[in-house]
Formats: structure tokens, sequence, C-alpha cells
């Protein structure tokens, strides 16, 4: 892209993204400057040569850059972004850059990019694609919202990018036009980001504006997304018998008549992710691998030897009968529904940023379910007036730290539903919220139960990632076990 040479370009973010685009842009002969609400990440970059500017100065330049290039987790309403519309500045996403450099062959002929999007399952589906690529001996890579930026994966070698997009990417993806690009399903979710759900779920439809557009017809977001879709070629894909047009399941196999006549593609039972949610992604990972011709008995042999990763429903340890499962991964409510549904009775931690989702209809739906409920977070409230409104029967132990002003004994509508105080000492604060909270779930725990870390909310108010949070709940785990 020779037309960046020489411009000025602001970058937002210093993390991860940030360091791909300045890479890129820098290689592109830009002049680029980061800005980034850490002093202490603005000084690193400082000594290394890189011009920075505070957000504030960032803001009162903004006239001056030819583009501004942002990592994914800036909102249009920040600051610096607000400032660049009404400025006139163009801004671009990491995603938006990949895919016009991507464009131009600067790394080679153009790859073909399937993308994966949704409230649930992201992760999982892309990863799934990814193995059925690799099986039938594409030259693939995995990235976006996934691992690694997809500006640090284009100097690879690659026919095929399997990539997951969030609705932050996406947004700032315009141009982005994939080979295929499927919408798994669409819940509340980032509305504090998006500012209302019909933007939110404008945004995962920028997925579906390629050659290929890919729907999950069981959830009526993304089937209406579908339907909407601009793609010349479109394919459903439903738990059950599969229509003309669509995959789905036909005694016990899936099947694909969108891209094949009827073409049996693997036995659901051979799906090692369990439950409904397993059978749906392994089908909107089938079709997206169908679109690019993949076989079926590649298909087949991805699924049977798939694993799932890190912190989704993985089983930390089992003890006196009690199973305790880490989904730290589930940051959603509707991640958090799947996560509850596939266990017959479980003590449910749960808690975090809601970001601006309700947690009612999750509550209703998995009430007869919960065997009890610990509450961690910043909104833990707002799970525990959901758990009395329509679980009043669930005991509830409300986790609070130190640093909180109130302390209350609650008793609300003859529930029991104390409030514990999380002494942190020489612990983290981390340590201190997850190890209070295992041993209060293994107090309200019986054999057969599940302790089940499925939050319906982000970790950044007491963990640095799902990540961290999950990997806090199984040192826990481990601890009470010894």
């Amino acid at each position: 892209m020779e037309g960046l040479v020489g411009l000025s370009v602001l970058v937002t973010g210093a993390r991860v993204t940030g360091e791909a685009i300045l890479a890129a842009l820098t290689s592109l002969g830009a002049r680029p400057t980061v800005t980034d609400d850490s002093e202490p990440a603005r000084a690193a970059l400082a000594q290394r040569g890189v011009d920075v500017a505070a957000p504030a100065d960032a803001v009162a330049r903004i006239s001056g850059f030819d583009l501004v290039v942002t990592s994914p987790g800036f909102p249009p309403t920040a600051p610096v972004l607000a400032a660049a519309a009404a400025h006139g500045v163009p801004v671009w996403g990491d995603v938006e850059l990949a895919w016009r450099l991507d464009r131009s062959g600067r790394f080679g002929p153009p790859r073909k990019w399937l993308v994966v999007t949704g409230t649930n399952g992201k992760t999982t589906t892309t990863s799934m694609l990814f193995a059925m690529l690799e099986a039938a001996g594409r030259s693939a890579v995995l990235c976006g919202n996934i691992g690694d930026p997809v500006l640090a994966m284009l100097d690879r070698p690659a026919e095929v990018l399997a990539v997951e997009l969030s609705s932050f990417q996406l947004h700032w993806a315009p141009s982005l036009r994939p080979e295929a690009g499927a919408v798994l399903n669409v819940a509340e979710d980032h509305l504090d980001w998006h500012g209302s759900m019909a933007a939110y779920a404008q945004d995962k439809g920028r997925a579906l504006t390629g050659r290929v557009a890919v729907g999950g017809l069981d959830d009526p977001i993304a089937a209406g997304l579908l339907a909407d879709a601009p793609a010349p070629v479109k394919a459903g894909f439903r738990l059950g018998e599969p229509g003309p047009g669509e995959l789905g399941v036909r005694d016990g196999v899936l099947v694909d008549n969108a891209f094949g006549d009827g073409l049996v593609l693997a036995p659901a039972d051979s799906i090692t992710v369990g439950g409904p949610v397993g059978v749906l992604n392994a089908l909107a990972a089938a079709a997206l691998a169908r679109a690019v011709d993949v076989p079926a008995d590649a298909i087949a042999t991805a699924l049977a030897g798939f694993q799932v990763g890190r912190h989704r429903a993985e089983v930390v340890a089992t003890a006196d009968g009690i199973t305790y499962v880490d989904d730290s991964k589930a940051t959603n409510p509707h991640a958090a529904h799947a996560s509850i549904s596939a266990f017959p009775r479980v003590v449910w931690i749960a808690g975090g940023l809601l970001k601006g989702a309700s947690v009612d209809e999750l509550v209703a739906a998995t009430a007869d379910r919960l065997a009890g409920a610990v509450l961690i977070g910043r909104d833990r409230a707002a799970v525990g007036n959901a758990l009395a409104r329509h679980a009043p029967d669930v005991p509830v132990v409300e986790l609070v730290t130190g640093e909180d002003s109130v302390v209350l004994e609650k008793d609300e509508s003859g529930v029991t539903r104390v409030t514990r105080v999380v002494q942190v000492g020489e612990q983290s604060l981390s340590e201190a919220v997850m190890g209070a909270a295992v041993d209060a779930a293994q107090r309200l725990a019986r054999p057969g139960d599940t302790v089940l870390l499925a939050p319906a909310g982000a970790s950044f108010d007491q963990f640095s990632s799902y990540g961290h949070r999950g990997d806090a709940f199984a040192a826990a785990v481990h601890a009470a076990l010894r």
C-alpha cells in the first residue's frame, strides 16, 4: 500500500494489537504516533524512539493526522475517535488495515478469509474450522480475536485465513468482504460499547458481506441477518433436519444440503464439545469449510480429534462426587446459559462486568438447574437481584471485598442470601476473591453437583483477563482439595 508512505497516522492502543499496527505502519513508510491511557506503556515506546502522545494531546493534535488506526477496544465514543470523526479524519481498525494490505498483494496473492463471529462459540468454531482446513491439507493460519492479530500473520505463507472477529473489530472494518463469513448467534453483549442491541447486531452482520454468508437458523437475530445479507450465496445451519441450502442433523449425522446434496459429514456423537452448542459450532465450521471445498472426510477427521481450548468448559478436578468446571470464557449471559445447560445441577460462580446486558432471561431459563450461586465482581448485585426474582429458592452467597464502602447482611424474600466479606490479607485481590468463591461453592455443593465458573460477565474488574480468572479458579480448586 504505497498510499500510506509519509502519512501521519495516529495509533490508539499500545498493547498487542497496537504493536502489530505500529509494526505494519512503520514497514509501509508511514509516520505513526501512538496514544494510550497507560503512561508506562507510552514511556516504553518512547524509549524505543516511537512518537507518543497522551490521550488529551492526541485529541488536541487530531487535525494534524491523516488517518487513525485503532485497536478494537476503543468505542466510537472514545474522545480521540470522536475528535477524529468531528474533524473528518478517517478511522480504520487493525482488521481494516490488514484487509487492505492483503488485497493490495503486498504479501503475495490475497488470501481467502473465512470469518467467524457471534456472541458465543466464536473461538471453538474458528478452532474447529482451522482443524478442518489442516485435515484437508490446506495452507491455513488461525488468527484474529482468537490469538495473534491478522496483521501479524500476513507474512505467513497461507492460502486461507481462519479469522475470529469480535463485534468491535467488525465495526472498524467497513471494507471487509470475506470469502465466507458466519454469524453463529446474537444475544445481549457489549451494549455499553455499541450503544444499542441494533447497533451490536448490525456490526455482527458485517461478517456476511462477502461471497458466502452463513448463519445460525435456530437464533432469530442471526437468521434475520442471514436473510438480509447481500452475499450471493447463503447457507444456514440448524440442530434439526436441514432443508435446501442448509446444514443440519439427520439420523444422528451432520448433513450438508448447502454445498452438497445430502452429503454426510460426520457422526454427531463424534463431536468432543458437549451439548447442542458443540453440534452448532461444528455445523458452522463445516459450512465455512465446505464453502472452500474441504471434503467430508477431512471434516470428520477434524471433529473426531478436536479438543476444546482452555477455559471453555474445562474440567479442573473431580472430588467427593463434585466436578469443578472452568468456563471463564463465558463472558456474557448467552454463553453462561449454554454452559449451565450442559449440567443437571450447578453451583454457579458468576459476576464481573455485565457490559450492559441483562441476566434475567438467563436466570429464569436455568433456575431449575441451580443448586446455589456464588456472586463476585462489580455487577454481582444485578445477578443477585435476578436470582431473587426468578430463582427465589436458590441459596446465594455474595462476596464483597474490604474495598466496598458498605457491607450488608441480606435476606430478601426469605431466601438465604449471605454477604461474605473477602479478606485480602497478603494475597492478591484476584486470589482472595476466587479462593473465597470456591470455598463458598464447596459448602453449597453436594455429590453429583458441578461447581461451574461461568461468570456471564467480563473479568477486568478483578482479573487481567478471562484466562487469569480461569487460572485463579483452578488454583483455588486445587488448593481447596489438598
